[in-house]
């Protein structure tokens, strides 16, 4: 019985140092700036290969792929009051709008319909989401 007393009270001793260790696992997004990096093992080059930038909310704002020759796109993300996505902007390498995407969400915060339209503002394809929950053949 002391056994399992003393089984019991270090584990409670120990839960909030678990869950402090959880918390700094956790990345903070605010005002960070991720940058992906392709290295060439023979030569030890790094040539840039992404970056994603969040703003001072958590929120990504804009990623940036990147070829040998530059940047292949650019995607800015801008936000609606509610907090959801309103707008996605694609832009080329020459950091030319090329398309731009509008989202409908369903009542679970989820993407329910996208659109994309050309640089004009022409309609040009309609995407639906469906999510289907599997209920694990029970």
């Amino acid at each position: 019985m002391k056994r399992l007393f003393t089984i019991i009270f270090s584990a409670l001793l120990l839960l909030p140092v678990a869950a402090r260790a959880q918390e700094t696992q956790t990345l903070n997004k605010k005002n960070l700036v991720i940058k992906e990096w392709n290295t060439d093992p023979r030569v030890n080059n790094k040539v840039l290969d992404h970056v994603t930038t969040f703003n001072p909310a958590g929120k990504k704002i804009e990623e940036i792929e990147y070829s040998g020759s530059g940047q292949k796109w650019r995607k800015r993300f801008e936000y609606g009051a509610d907090g959801r996505v309103s707008r996605e902007l694609v832009y080329d390498e020459r950091n030319k709008l090329q398309t731009y995407k509008t989202f409908e969400y369903n009542e679970f915060d989820r993407k329910k319909i996208q659109y994309t339209y050309n640089a004009k503002g022409k309609l040009i394809s309609i995407k639906q989401y469906e999510y289907i929950a599997q209920d694990g053949g029970k």
